[in-house]
Protein backbone atom coordinates (compact mmCIF):
# COMPACT_ATOMS: atom_id res chain seq x y z
CA UNK A 1 0.00 0.00 0.00
CA UNK A 2 1.24 3.49 -0.84
CA UNK A 3 1.01 6.64 1.31
CA UNK A 4 2.67 10.05 1.31
CA UNK A 5 3.19 13.00 3.64
CA UNK A 6 4.67 16.42 3.02
CA UNK A 7 7.80 17.59 4.76
CA UNK A 8 10.58 20.09 4.03
CA UNK A 9 14.36 20.26 3.71
CA UNK A 10 16.79 23.17 3.93
CA UNK A 11 18.66 24.69 1.00
CA UNK A 12 20.74 27.70 2.04
CA UNK A 13 18.49 29.56 4.47
CA UNK A 14 15.23 28.58 2.79
CA UNK A 15 13.16 25.40 2.77
CA UNK A 16 11.84 23.41 -0.17
CA UNK A 17 9.02 20.82 -0.04
CA UNK A 18 9.82 17.12 0.10
CA UNK A 19 7.12 14.57 -0.60
CA UNK A 20 7.80 11.54 1.59
CA UNK A 21 6.32 8.57 -0.29
CA UNK A 22 6.25 5.16 1.38
CA UNK A 23 5.33 1.83 -0.19
CA UNK A 24 4.83 -1.08 2.22
CA UNK A 25 4.48 -4.68 1.05
CA UNK A 26 3.83 -7.56 3.42
CA UNK A 27 6.19 -10.54 3.03
CA UNK A 28 5.79 -14.05 4.41
CA UNK A 29 9.47 -14.60 5.06
CA UNK A 30 10.92 -12.36 7.79
CA UNK A 31 14.31 -12.59 6.09
CA UNK A 32 12.91 -10.77 3.08
CA UNK A 33 11.77 -7.81 5.16
CA UNK A 34 13.75 -4.65 4.36
CA UNK A 35 13.86 -0.89 4.55
CA UNK A 36 15.19 1.16 1.64
CA UNK A 37 15.39 4.95 1.36
CA UNK A 38 15.89 6.53 -2.06
CA UNK A 39 15.83 10.16 -3.21
CA UNK A 40 19.37 11.54 -2.80
CA UNK A 41 19.53 11.71 0.98
CA UNK A 42 22.72 12.32 2.94
CA UNK A 43 24.10 10.00 5.62
CA UNK A 44 21.73 11.39 8.28
CA UNK A 45 18.77 10.61 6.00
CA UNK A 46 20.03 7.11 5.17
CA UNK A 47 20.58 6.36 8.86
CA UNK A 48 16.95 7.33 9.52
CA UNK A 49 16.03 3.75 8.62
CA UNK A 50 17.42 2.46 11.93
CA UNK A 51 16.04 5.34 13.99
CA UNK A 52 12.55 5.01 12.52
CA UNK A 53 12.44 1.21 12.91
CA UNK A 54 13.50 1.42 16.54
CA UNK A 55 11.12 4.31 17.30
CA UNK A 56 8.18 2.43 15.78
CA UNK A 57 9.00 -0.72 17.77
CA UNK A 58 9.49 1.10 21.07
CA UNK A 59 6.26 3.06 20.54
CA UNK A 60 4.28 -0.17 20.11
CA UNK A 61 3.86 0.44 16.38
CA UNK A 62 6.40 -1.99 14.89
CA UNK A 63 6.14 -2.95 11.23
CA UNK A 64 7.08 -6.63 11.18
CA UNK A 65 7.45 -8.73 8.02
CA UNK A 66 7.24 -5.72 5.73
CA UNK A 67 9.30 -4.58 2.77
CA UNK A 68 9.36 -0.80 2.98
CA UNK A 69 10.53 1.59 0.25
CA UNK A 70 10.76 5.31 1.07
CA UNK A 71 11.10 7.80 -1.78
CA UNK A 72 11.97 11.44 -1.11
CA UNK A 73 10.72 13.54 -4.01
CA UNK A 74 12.05 15.44 -5.88
CA UNK A 75 14.68 12.75 -6.32
CA UNK A 76 17.23 15.06 -7.94
CA UNK A 77 17.48 17.45 -4.97
CA UNK A 78 19.88 16.54 -2.17
CA UNK A 79 18.27 16.27 1.26
CA UNK A 80 20.18 16.75 4.47
CA UNK A 81 19.37 16.40 8.14
CA UNK A 82 17.27 14.26 10.43
CA UNK A 83 14.01 16.23 10.18
CA UNK A 84 12.55 13.64 7.77
CA UNK A 85 12.41 10.92 10.47
CA UNK A 86 8.91 11.82 11.67
CA UNK A 87 7.23 12.04 8.25
CA UNK A 88 8.86 8.72 7.24
CA UNK A 89 7.46 7.01 10.33
CA UNK A 90 3.98 8.54 9.96
CA UNK A 91 3.80 7.77 6.22
CA UNK A 92 4.84 4.17 6.96
CA UNK A 93 1.99 3.83 9.44
CA UNK A 94 -0.40 5.41 6.93
CA UNK A 95 0.70 2.91 4.27
CA UNK A 96 -0.16 -0.01 6.57
CA UNK A 97 -3.54 1.49 7.49
CA UNK A 98 -2.62 1.86 11.17
CA UNK A 99 -2.88 5.64 10.86
CA UNK A 100 -5.41 7.54 8.80
CA UNK A 101 -4.51 11.16 8.17
CA UNK A 102 -7.67 13.05 9.09
CA UNK A 103 -5.96 16.45 8.99
CA UNK A 104 -6.11 18.66 5.93
CA UNK A 105 -3.05 20.57 4.73
CA UNK A 106 -0.64 19.04 7.23
CA UNK A 107 3.15 18.72 7.07
CA UNK A 108 5.56 17.22 9.58
CA UNK A 109 9.23 17.39 10.50
CA UNK A 110 11.23 16.05 13.41
CA UNK A 111 14.07 13.81 14.49
CA UNK A 112 13.14 10.61 16.30
CA UNK A 113 14.96 9.11 19.24
CA UNK A 114 15.10 5.34 19.53
CA UNK A 115 12.43 5.47 22.23
CA UNK A 116 10.01 7.35 19.97
CA UNK A 117 10.50 10.76 21.56
CA UNK A 118 11.08 13.72 19.29
CA UNK A 119 14.43 15.45 19.48
CA UNK A 120 15.00 19.15 18.73
CA UNK A 121 16.07 19.94 15.19
CA UNK A 122 17.80 22.84 13.46
CA UNK A 123 16.07 25.10 10.96
CA UNK A 124 12.53 24.87 12.35
CA UNK A 125 11.81 28.52 11.56
CA UNK A 126 12.66 28.38 7.82
CA UNK A 127 10.87 25.02 7.64
CA UNK A 128 7.69 26.65 8.97
CA UNK A 129 8.08 29.59 6.58
CA UNK A 130 8.45 27.11 3.71
CA UNK A 131 5.31 25.26 4.82
CA UNK A 132 3.34 28.50 4.87
CA UNK A 133 4.64 29.42 1.40
CA UNK A 134 3.47 26.02 0.14
CA UNK A 135 -0.07 26.83 1.27
CA UNK A 136 -0.23 24.31 4.12
CA UNK A 137 -2.29 25.04 7.20
CA UNK A 138 -0.70 22.84 9.92
CA UNK A 139 2.84 21.82 10.75
CA UNK A 140 3.81 19.10 13.24
CA UNK A 141 7.09 19.95 15.00
CA UNK A 142 8.97 18.82 18.12
CA UNK A 143 7.75 20.79 21.11
CA UNK A 144 11.31 22.09 21.70
CA UNK A 145 11.19 23.94 18.36
CA UNK A 146 7.58 25.04 18.36
CA UNK A 147 8.19 28.42 20.03
CA UNK A 148 10.36 29.75 17.22
CA UNK A 149 8.08 28.44 14.48
CA UNK A 150 4.95 29.82 16.18
CA UNK A 151 5.98 33.35 15.14
CA UNK A 152 5.22 32.46 11.49
CA UNK A 153 1.77 33.84 10.76
CA UNK A 154 -0.69 31.97 8.56
CA UNK A 155 0.12 28.42 9.68
CA UNK A 156 -0.75 26.48 12.85
CA UNK A 157 2.23 24.98 14.69
CA UNK A 158 1.31 21.72 16.43
CA UNK A 159 3.86 20.77 19.12
CA UNK A 160 4.31 17.04 19.70
CA UNK A 161 6.57 15.21 22.13
CA UNK A 162 6.47 11.62 20.83
CA UNK A 163 5.76 9.59 17.71
CA UNK A 164 2.71 8.11 19.43
CA UNK A 165 1.27 11.61 20.02
CA UNK A 166 1.80 12.51 16.37
CA UNK A 167 0.11 9.30 15.20
CA UNK A 168 -2.85 9.83 17.53
CA UNK A 169 -3.21 13.41 16.31
CA UNK A 170 -3.34 12.33 12.66
CA UNK A 171 -5.89 9.66 13.55
CA UNK A 172 -8.06 12.22 15.30
CA UNK A 173 -7.74 10.36 18.63
CA UNK A 174 -6.00 13.33 20.27
CA UNK A 175 -6.45 17.06 20.00
CA UNK A 176 -3.42 19.31 20.38
CA UNK A 177 -3.94 23.04 20.47
CA UNK A 178 -1.76 25.08 18.09
CA UNK A 179 0.95 26.95 19.94
CA UNK A 180 0.45 30.69 20.15
CA UNK A 181 3.52 32.86 19.53
CA UNK A 182 5.14 33.93 22.79
CA UNK A 183 5.38 37.68 23.42
CA UNK A 184 8.63 39.25 22.31
CA UNK A 185 10.33 41.12 25.09
CA UNK A 186 11.45 44.61 24.25
CA UNK A 187 15.17 44.75 23.64
CA UNK A 188 16.90 45.93 26.77
CA UNK A 189 20.39 47.36 27.00
CA UNK A 190 22.80 45.06 28.77
CA UNK A 191 24.07 47.02 31.75
CA UNK A 192 27.41 45.22 31.49
CA UNK A 193 28.08 46.83 28.09
CA UNK A 194 27.42 50.51 28.74
CA UNK A 195 29.46 53.27 27.14
CA UNK A 196 29.64 54.94 30.56
CA UNK A 197 32.24 52.32 31.49
CA UNK A 198 34.67 53.63 28.86
CA UNK A 199 36.87 56.36 30.31
CA UNK A 200 38.18 59.00 27.93
CA UNK A 201 38.27 58.23 24.20
CA UNK A 202 35.75 60.92 23.32
CA UNK A 203 36.86 60.94 19.68
CA UNK A 204 36.41 57.17 19.38
CA UNK A 205 33.00 57.39 21.04
CA UNK A 206 31.96 60.05 18.56
CA UNK A 207 33.02 57.76 15.69
CA UNK A 208 31.10 54.89 17.28
CA UNK A 209 27.98 57.06 17.42
CA UNK A 210 28.34 57.99 13.74
CA UNK A 211 28.79 54.30 12.92
CA UNK A 212 25.56 53.43 14.73
CA UNK A 213 23.64 56.37 13.24
CA UNK A 214 24.51 55.51 9.64
CA UNK A 215 25.33 51.79 9.72
CA UNK A 216 28.91 52.45 8.59
CA UNK A 217 31.99 50.22 8.81
CA UNK A 218 34.64 51.23 11.34
CA UNK A 219 38.31 50.53 12.03
CA UNK A 220 39.98 51.30 15.37
CA UNK A 221 43.76 51.74 15.40
CA UNK A 222 45.61 52.03 18.68
CA UNK A 223 48.04 50.44 21.15
CA UNK A 224 47.09 47.47 23.33
CA UNK A 225 44.84 48.38 26.26
CA UNK A 226 43.48 51.57 24.74
CA UNK A 227 39.91 50.25 24.75
CA UNK A 228 39.34 49.19 21.12
CA UNK A 229 37.58 45.93 21.97
CA UNK A 230 35.69 47.53 24.86
CA UNK A 231 34.31 50.18 22.51
CA UNK A 232 33.36 47.66 19.82
CA UNK A 233 31.41 45.50 22.26
CA UNK A 234 29.27 48.50 23.19
CA UNK A 235 28.12 49.20 19.65
CA UNK A 236 25.06 46.85 19.76
CA UNK A 237 23.84 48.76 22.82
CA UNK A 238 23.46 52.01 20.85
CA UNK A 239 22.05 50.50 17.65
CA UNK A 240 18.28 50.74 17.06
CA UNK A 241 16.29 47.65 18.13
CA UNK A 242 15.37 45.21 15.39
CA UNK A 243 11.87 45.31 13.98
CA UNK A 244 9.86 42.09 13.53
CA UNK A 245 10.99 41.43 9.96
CA UNK A 246 14.63 41.85 10.94
CA UNK A 247 14.14 39.44 13.84
CA UNK A 248 12.69 36.85 11.48
CA UNK A 249 15.59 37.24 9.00
CA UNK A 250 18.22 36.93 11.73
CA UNK A 251 16.41 34.09 13.49
CA UNK A 252 16.19 32.05 10.27
CA UNK A 253 19.97 32.06 9.99
CA UNK A 254 20.50 31.28 13.67
CA UNK A 255 17.88 28.54 13.50
CA UNK A 256 19.79 26.77 10.72
CA UNK A 257 22.99 27.11 12.76
CA UNK A 258 21.27 25.64 15.83
CA UNK A 259 21.79 28.81 17.88
CA UNK A 260 18.19 29.61 18.84
CA UNK A 261 17.57 28.96 22.51
CA UNK A 262 15.81 32.06 23.84
CA UNK A 263 12.47 32.01 25.58
CA UNK A 264 11.05 34.29 22.86
CA UNK A 265 11.79 31.76 20.14
CA UNK A 266 13.45 34.53 18.11
CA UNK A 267 16.73 36.41 18.37
CA UNK A 268 15.98 39.35 20.64
CA UNK A 269 19.16 41.41 20.30
CA UNK A 270 21.22 42.50 17.34
CA UNK A 271 23.93 39.85 16.84
CA UNK A 272 27.53 40.50 17.82
CA UNK A 273 29.94 38.02 16.28
CA UNK A 274 33.67 38.08 17.01
CA UNK A 275 35.50 35.29 15.12
CA UNK A 276 39.11 34.51 16.02
CA UNK A 277 41.83 35.62 13.62
CA UNK A 278 42.66 31.97 12.86
CA UNK A 279 39.21 31.52 11.26
CA UNK A 280 39.15 30.09 7.75
CA UNK A 281 37.42 31.62 4.75
CA UNK A 282 34.44 29.20 4.84
CA UNK A 283 33.89 29.86 8.55
CA UNK A 284 33.74 33.61 7.86
CA UNK A 285 31.65 33.81 4.69
CA UNK A 286 30.07 30.35 4.64
CA UNK A 287 30.68 27.29 2.56
CA UNK A 288 31.03 23.54 2.66
CA UNK A 289 29.95 20.86 0.21
CA UNK A 290 26.42 21.87 1.08
CA UNK A 291 26.72 25.61 1.80
CA UNK A 292 26.12 26.79 5.35
CA UNK A 293 26.11 30.39 6.61
CA UNK A 294 29.35 31.79 8.03
CA UNK A 295 30.09 34.42 10.64
CA UNK A 296 29.27 37.32 8.32
CA UNK A 297 25.75 35.93 7.84
CA UNK A 298 25.32 35.07 11.53
CA UNK A 299 26.03 38.77 12.16
CA UNK A 300 23.29 39.85 9.69
CA UNK A 301 21.60 43.06 10.91
CA UNK A 302 24.20 43.21 13.67
CA UNK A 303 27.91 43.68 14.26
CA UNK A 304 30.82 41.65 12.92
CA UNK A 305 33.92 42.42 14.98
CA UNK A 306 37.34 41.46 13.59
CA UNK A 307 39.90 41.97 16.32
CA UNK A 308 43.63 41.99 15.44
CA UNK A 309 42.71 42.57 11.79
CA UNK A 310 46.23 42.19 10.28
CA UNK A 311 46.58 38.79 11.97
CA UNK A 312 43.82 37.34 9.77
CA UNK A 313 45.03 35.49 6.71
CA UNK A 314 45.15 37.96 3.82
CA UNK A 315 43.20 35.65 1.49
CA UNK A 316 40.57 35.23 4.20
CA UNK A 317 40.17 38.99 4.46
CA UNK A 318 39.90 39.37 0.70
CA UNK A 319 36.84 37.12 0.53
CA UNK A 320 35.13 39.61 2.87
CA UNK A 321 35.19 42.34 0.23
CA UNK A 322 32.13 41.23 -1.71
CA UNK A 323 29.88 40.61 1.36
CA UNK A 324 30.84 44.01 2.82
CA UNK A 325 30.03 45.74 -0.45
CA UNK A 326 26.87 43.87 -1.49
CA UNK A 327 25.39 42.84 1.87
CA UNK A 328 25.09 39.22 0.75
CA UNK A 329 27.17 36.12 0.09
CA UNK A 330 26.70 34.05 -3.05
CA UNK A 331 28.17 30.55 -2.82
CA UNK A 332 28.12 28.35 -5.90
CA UNK A 333 28.78 24.64 -6.11
CA UNK A 334 28.58 22.21 -9.03
CA UNK A 335 24.94 21.33 -8.34
CA UNK A 336 23.57 24.19 -6.22
CA UNK A 337 23.93 27.91 -5.64
CA UNK A 338 22.97 29.59 -2.36
CA UNK A 339 22.64 33.22 -1.32
CA UNK A 340 23.06 34.20 2.33
CA UNK A 341 22.23 37.69 3.63
CA UNK A 342 25.16 39.55 5.18
CA UNK A 343 24.09 43.13 5.90
CA UNK A 344 26.44 43.85 8.79
CA UNK A 345 28.19 46.70 10.50
CA UNK A 346 31.85 45.73 10.26
CA UNK A 347 34.02 46.86 13.18
CA UNK A 348 37.71 45.99 13.07
CA UNK A 349 40.57 46.71 15.46
CA UNK A 350 44.32 46.66 14.97
CA UNK A 351 47.57 47.77 16.53
CA UNK A 352 49.59 50.44 14.68
CA UNK A 353 52.60 48.09 14.39
CA UNK A 354 53.60 44.49 15.24
CA UNK A 355 54.69 45.34 18.80
CA UNK A 356 51.68 47.64 19.24
CA UNK A 357 53.41 50.71 20.69
CA UNK A 358 54.16 52.89 17.65
CA UNK A 359 51.69 55.55 18.82
CA UNK A 360 52.06 55.03 22.58
CA UNK A 361 53.32 58.17 24.35
CA UNK A 362 55.15 56.30 27.11
CA UNK A 363 56.40 53.03 25.55
CA UNK A 364 58.92 53.02 22.70
CA UNK A 365 58.22 51.02 19.55
CA UNK A 366 60.70 48.21 18.90
CA UNK A 367 59.65 47.63 15.28
CA UNK A 368 61.79 48.33 12.23
CA UNK A 369 60.09 50.78 9.81
CA UNK A 370 59.98 48.03 7.19
CA UNK A 371 58.20 45.73 9.63
CA UNK A 372 55.59 48.42 10.31
CA UNK A 373 55.07 48.88 6.59
CA UNK A 374 54.65 45.14 6.00
CA UNK A 375 52.25 44.93 8.94
CA UNK A 376 50.00 47.64 7.54
CA UNK A 377 50.21 46.20 4.03
CA UNK A 378 48.54 43.00 5.24
CA UNK A 379 45.29 44.92 4.77
CA UNK A 380 44.72 45.58 1.09
CA UNK A 381 43.68 48.93 -0.32
CA UNK A 382 40.39 47.59 -1.75
CA UNK A 383 39.41 46.24 1.67
CA UNK A 384 40.38 49.49 3.40
CA UNK A 385 38.30 51.41 0.85
CA UNK A 386 35.23 49.54 2.09
CA UNK A 387 35.74 50.73 5.68
CA UNK A 388 34.15 54.15 6.11
CA UNK A 389 35.84 55.38 9.28
CA UNK A 390 39.49 54.86 10.31
CA UNK A 391 39.87 56.11 13.87
CA UNK A 392 42.94 56.38 16.07
CA UNK A 393 42.39 55.24 19.66
CA UNK A 394 45.22 56.67 21.79
CA UNK A 395 46.43 55.25 25.07
CA UNK A 396 44.24 56.42 27.96
CA UNK A 397 45.91 58.83 30.38
CA UNK A 398 45.89 58.09 34.11
CA UNK A 399 43.93 61.25 34.94
CA UNK A 400 41.16 60.11 32.60
CA UNK A 401 40.98 56.73 34.30
CA UNK A 402 40.78 58.37 37.73
CA UNK A 403 38.22 61.01 36.73
CA UNK A 404 35.10 60.88 38.88
CA UNK A 405 32.83 62.57 36.36
CA UNK A 406 30.57 59.90 34.90
CA UNK A 407 30.93 59.66 31.10
CA UNK A 408 27.85 59.74 28.89
CA UNK A 409 26.07 56.40 28.87
CA UNK A 410 24.65 54.28 26.06
CA UNK A 411 21.06 55.38 26.75
CA UNK A 412 21.75 59.04 25.91
CA UNK A 413 23.80 58.16 22.84
CA UNK A 414 21.16 55.73 21.64
CA UNK A 415 18.48 58.43 21.73
CA UNK A 416 20.51 60.56 19.30
CA UNK A 417 21.15 57.53 17.10
CA UNK A 418 17.42 56.75 16.98
CA UNK A 419 16.65 60.35 15.98
CA UNK A 420 19.15 60.18 13.10
CA UNK A 421 17.84 56.77 12.00
CA UNK A 422 14.27 58.11 12.02
CA UNK A 423 15.29 60.77 9.48
CA UNK A 424 16.82 58.07 7.33
CA UNK A 425 13.75 55.83 7.55
CA UNK A 426 11.60 58.68 6.29
CA UNK A 427 14.09 59.36 3.51
CA UNK A 428 14.27 55.74 2.36
CA UNK A 429 10.66 54.68 2.97
CA UNK A 430 10.19 54.00 -0.75
CA UNK A 431 13.61 52.34 -1.26
CA UNK A 432 13.44 48.58 -0.78
CA UNK A 433 16.35 47.12 1.18
CA UNK A 434 17.76 50.51 2.19
CA UNK A 435 17.54 51.14 5.93
CA UNK A 436 20.33 53.62 6.57
CA UNK A 437 22.88 55.82 4.82
CA UNK A 438 25.48 53.06 4.53
CA UNK A 439 23.11 51.12 2.23
CA UNK A 440 22.66 53.93 -0.31
CA UNK A 441 23.29 53.08 -3.96
CA UNK A 442 25.15 55.36 -6.36
CA UNK A 443 21.83 56.77 -7.57
CA UNK A 444 20.72 57.45 -3.99
CA UNK A 445 23.98 59.26 -3.32
CA UNK A 446 23.49 61.63 -6.23
CA UNK A 447 19.86 62.30 -5.35
CA UNK A 448 20.18 62.61 -1.57
CA UNK A 449 23.69 63.76 -0.67
CA UNK A 450 23.39 67.44 -1.58
CA UNK A 451 26.53 69.38 -0.69
CA UNK A 452 26.70 73.13 -0.38
CA UNK A 453 29.18 74.73 -2.84
CA UNK A 454 31.70 75.26 -0.05
CA UNK A 455 31.33 71.68 1.16
CA UNK A 456 31.88 70.47 -2.40
CA UNK A 457 35.15 72.41 -2.61
CA UNK A 458 36.31 70.95 0.73
CA UNK A 459 35.60 67.46 -0.59
CA UNK A 460 37.48 68.14 -3.83
CA UNK A 461 40.53 69.34 -1.91
CA UNK A 462 40.46 66.22 0.26
CA UNK A 463 40.15 63.93 -2.75
CA UNK A 464 43.13 65.55 -4.50
CA UNK A 465 45.39 65.87 -1.47
CA UNK A 466 44.76 62.33 -0.18
CA UNK A 467 44.52 60.77 -3.65
CA UNK A 468 41.34 58.92 -2.68
CA UNK A 469 39.56 56.35 -4.83
CA UNK A 470 36.08 56.71 -6.28
CA UNK A 471 34.79 54.26 -3.68
CA UNK A 472 36.30 56.35 -0.86
CA UNK A 473 34.65 59.41 -2.41
CA UNK A 474 31.24 57.75 -2.14
CA UNK A 475 31.88 56.61 1.41
CA UNK A 476 32.95 60.09 2.46
CA UNK A 477 29.63 61.42 1.18
CA UNK A 478 27.71 58.72 3.06
CA UNK A 479 29.49 59.52 6.33
CA UNK A 480 29.03 63.27 5.79
CA UNK A 481 25.31 62.66 5.19
CA UNK A 482 25.08 60.78 8.50
CA UNK A 483 26.84 63.58 10.38
CA UNK A 484 24.42 66.05 8.81
CA UNK A 485 21.49 63.86 9.93
CA UNK A 486 22.84 63.89 13.46
CA UNK A 487 22.89 67.70 13.29
CA UNK A 488 19.40 67.80 11.74
CA UNK A 489 20.78 69.56 8.64
CA UNK A 490 19.03 69.28 5.27
CA UNK A 491 22.24 69.84 3.28
CA UNK A 492 25.79 68.67 3.87
CA UNK A 493 27.86 71.54 5.24
CA UNK A 494 31.67 72.02 5.12
CA UNK A 495 31.97 70.98 8.79
CA UNK A 496 30.27 67.67 8.01
CA UNK A 497 32.67 66.94 5.16
CA UNK A 498 35.69 67.99 7.23
CA UNK A 499 34.76 65.65 10.05
CA UNK A 500 34.19 62.79 7.62
CA UNK A 501 37.65 63.36 6.09
CA UNK A 502 39.21 63.18 9.57
CA UNK A 503 38.03 59.59 9.80
CA UNK A 504 40.23 58.44 6.90
CA UNK A 505 43.41 57.99 8.96
CA UNK A 506 45.03 55.33 6.79
CA UNK A 507 44.45 57.34 3.61
CA UNK A 508 46.83 60.06 4.75
CA UNK A 509 50.07 60.12 2.82
CA UNK A 510 52.63 59.57 5.58
CA UNK A 511 50.61 58.27 8.48
CA UNK A 512 52.95 57.86 11.43
CA UNK A 513 55.87 58.24 9.06
CA UNK A 514 55.33 54.83 7.48
CA UNK A 515 54.78 56.10 3.98
CA UNK A 516 51.53 54.16 3.74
Amino acid sequence: MLASLTSFAILGIDAFPVQVEVDVVEVKDENKASWNIVGLGDMAVREARERVKAALKNSGLALSQRRVVVNLAPADMKKEGSQLDLPMALASLMATGRVENRREGLAAAGELGLDGRLQPLTGALPLAIGARAAGLSQFLLPEQNAREAAHVEGIEIIPVATLREAADYLNGDMEIMPLQPPPIDSELLDAADDLADVKGQEGAKRALEITAAGGHNLLFIGPPGSGKTMLARRLPGILPPMDFEERIEVSKIHSIAGLLNGRNGLVAHRPFRSPHHTSSSPSLVGGGSTPRPGEVSLAHHGVLFLDELPEFNRNTLEVMRQPIEDGKVLISRATISCEFPARVVLVAAMNPCPCGYLTHPGKPCSCHPGAVQRYLMKISGPLMDRIDLHVEVPAVRLEELRARRAPEGSTEVRERVLAARQRQRERFRDSKGVYCNAHMSARDLNEICHLTPTAQRVLEVAMNSLNLSARAYDRLRRVARTIADMDGAAEIEPSHVSEAVQYRTLDRGNWMGTGN
